[in-house]
C-alpha cells in the first residue's frame, strides 16, 4: 500500500494547519479545480474510463466547463450498478478504502460506498463550519451526542468521526455516540451535560423531537444543557425549528440549530448557515414570495455550499447533480432531488428587491461570518407528494398544522397522506395521524387538526386553495395510537404517503 500513509499525512496536514476561511473559499467557481477532478477520476478509475468508452467520448477533448457540463450524466442505473465495486473505486482497488457505509435502500435496493479517511475531511469542513459559525464550539467546552443510528448505515459513524476530526483540530469537543437509543441519549445528556457550556445532539428530525418530548415528560431539564443541534435527512417547516426550539430553551434559531444536505453518496454536500436560516425564515412567514422564488407552494431545505468542493448541476427536469471526489469518485452524477441553485449575490439582490436586508436582519440576531458561497435548495424526491384535484399536496404543507400550539403536545408530528373514493367515487383527501404515547383519540381532536391543517394548506399551497373546490378541502383525519402496526410501525423508515386506494 504505497503511498497511503503520505496520502493520510498529508489530507490530515491540510486540514489541521488551514483555517477554517481557507478551508471554505469563496462563491467563485474555479473551473480548472473541476476539470482536473474529471482528468484525475479518468486516470484514475477504470469503471469511469468504460463509461466514457462506451458512449466514444473522448476524454482529452474536455477542454472547457461547457465541454464538462455536455457529459453524460451518471446514475446508480447506468454507472454504480453496472460496474463491479471495485472498479468503481480509485486505481480499481477496494482496498484504496478503509471504510464501507450503507445507503438506506428507501429508494431501491441497499447500496455501498467505500471511503478513505482523507475523504472524510473535507466533510468535516462542513462540520467545523456549523460548529464554529453557528454555535461557537471553538471557544466553548461542547459535547456532541450523536444520535443517528450506528453501523453500517452511514449518518452515525461519519458524524462521529467528523466531529473527532475536529477535536483533533483543537476544537474543545468530546463526542459520545449512543445512536439511536433514546434512553441511553437521555442518560448521557443528563449525566455528561452538566459538565460542558453546551451540548450538541445530532440526529434525524422526528427522532430529536421525540428524545426531546420523552425528556421533557420525565423531567429532563433541558434549558440546564444549552442545546444545540444539527439535523439530516428530511425537510423540515420553520414552525418545527420554532417548537423544538422553545422546547429545549432555544432563545436564536439562527444560531442554535443546522441541517445538513448530505447523501451517502458523497456525505455532506452543503448545510444551513445563520445566513441561510434567517432567509428561509422570512421565506416561511411570506409564502408568495417564497412561491416566486423557488416555483413551487412548499418551502424546501435551504443551503449554502462550497463548489469547489462539490459541483452542483440542475438538470433539465429540475433535478440536482453533482461532482466530487470520494472514495467512489463521481462525475456529473444525478442524485434525483428535486431543486435548484441560486449564486449568492442574486439571491440577496431578490429578497433586497423584496423588501428584506437578510444580511441587515441577521446582524440582529447575532455575529456570524457572512460566507459568500452559493445556495442550493432542495425538495426532496417527489414520490412523497400526493395528487389531489391537480393540486400536489406536500408532506411540508401538511406538517405545520400538527405543529400548532393547540395541538403539538398530544400529537408526534408523523402523518400518512391518502387520496381516497368514496362510494361515489368522489376523491377525499385522507391522514392518519400518529397520537403520542398515552394520549386518546377524539371526534373533538380529529375537528381541530383538520381545521388546523385547511387553514395551513390554503396559507402555504396556492395550487390547493386555487385547485380544490372549498366543499373537498377540508381533510378528514384519523388519530391512531402510537406506534400503530399498520400507518406508523416502530422501528421502520416512515413514509408520509401511500398510493391511492379505492
Amino acid at each position: 500500500m504505497t503511498g497511503y500513509p503520505q496520502r493520510t499525512l498529508k489530507a490530515l496536514q491540510t486540514f489541521l494547519n488551514t483555517p477554517l476561511e481557507e478551508l471554505i473559499g469563496s462563491q467563485s467557481i474555479n473551473p480548472e479545480r473541476i476539470l482536473a477532478l474529471f482528468q484525475r477520476v479518468v486516470q484514475t478509475v477504470p469503471a469511469y474510463q468504460d463509461f466514457l468508452q462506451a458512449r466514444d467520448i473522448d476524454s482529452t477533448a474536455i477542454q472547457t466547463l461547457k465541454d464538462f457540463e455536455a457529459l453524460p450524466l451518471t446514475t446508480k442505473d447506468n454507472y454504480l450498478q453496472q460496474f463491479p465495486l471495485a472498479h468503481l473505486c480509485r486505481q480499481g482497488k477496494l482496498e484504496t478504502c478503509d471504510m464501507i457505509a450503507v445507503s438506506s435502500g428507501s429508494t431501491g435496493q441497499p447500496t455501498f460506498w467505500p471511503r478513505f479517511i482523507s475523504d472524510e475531511y473535507q466533510i468535516a469542513t462542513r462540520f467545523e463550519q456549523i460548529f464554529a459559525d453557528s454555535f461557537a464550539a471553538d471557544q466553548k467546552r461542547t459535547l456532541a451526542v450523536v444520535g443517528f443510528a450506528l453501523g453500517t448505515w452511514v449518518g452515525g459513524m461519519y458524524t462521529a468521526n467528523c466531529c473527532r476530526h475536529l477535536a483533533s483540530k483543537g476544537y474543545p469537543l468530546t463526542v459520545i455516540t449512543p445512536g439511536n437509543h433514546k434512553a441511553e441519549i437521555l442518560r448521557v445528556v443528563q449525566t455528561l451535560g452538566p459538565m460542558f457550556e453546551q451540548v450538541v445532539l445530532l440526529g434525524y428530525p422526528p427522532f430529536l423531537k421525540d428524545v426531546i418530548d420523552t425528556g421533557l415528560a420525565e423531567g429532563v431539564p433541558w434549558p440546564q444543557y444549552h442545546i444545540k443541534w444539527v439535523v439530516a435527512g428530511e425537510v423540515f417547516s420553520e414552525a418545527w425549528r420554532d417548537l423544538v426550539g422553545n422546547r429545549v430553551g432555544s432563545t436564536n434559531p439562527c444560531f442554535d440549530s443546522a441541517s445538513l444536505y448530505g447523501t451517502a453518496d458523497a456525505g455532506v454536500l452543503g448545510n444551513e448557515t445563520p445566513l441561510s436560516i434567517c432567509i428561509r425564515r422570512f421565506l416561511a412567514d411570506h409564502p408568495d414570495i417564497a412561491a416566486e422564488l423557488f416555483g413551487k407552494s412548499r418551502l424546501p431545505t435551504l443551503v449554502q455550499y462550497d463548489p469547489n468542493s462539490r459541483y452542483f448541476e440542475v438538470a433539465e427536469a429540475g433535478t440536482l447533480l453533482f461532482s466530487g471526489d470520494n472514495g467512489i469518485p463521481l462525475i456529473r452524477y444525478h442524485i434525483n432531488d428535486r431543486g435548484g441553485i441560486i449564486p449568492y449575490e442574486q439571491l440577496l439582490e431578490f429578497l433586497q428587491a423584496h423588501g428584506f436586508d437578510a444580511i441587515a436582519s441577521l446582524q440582529q440576531q447575532g455575529t456570524a461570518p457572512i460566507r459568500s458561497l452559493p445556495f442550493v435548495y432542495v425538495f426532496g424526491r417527489s414520490h412523497f407528494t400526493v395528487s389531489f384535484f391537480g393540486a400536489n399536496i406536500y408532506p411540508e404543507n401538511v406538517t405545520v398544522g400538527l405543529e400548532q400550539p393547540e395541538i403539538c403536545d398530544w400529537v408526534t408530528g408523523k402523518f400518512v397522506m391518502q387520496v381516497q373514493m368514496d362510494t361515489d367515487q368522489n376523491s377525499h383527501l385522507v391522514i392518519y395521524v400518529e397520537l403520542a404515547p398515552g394520549e386518546t383519540a377524539s371526534s373533538e381532536r380529529e375537528d381541530e387538526i383538520a381545521e388546523s391543517m385547511l387553514q395551513q394548506l390554503r396559507r402555504l399551497n396556492s395550487e390547493f386553495a386555487n385547485y380544490v373546490p372549498a366543499e373537498y378541502q377540508i381533510p378528514q383525519i384519523h388519530l391512531l395510537p402510537h406506534g400503530d402496526p399498520t400507518y406508523f410501525p416502530v422501528g421502520v423508515k416512515h413514509r408520509y404517503t401511500r398510493p391511492l386506494e379505492p
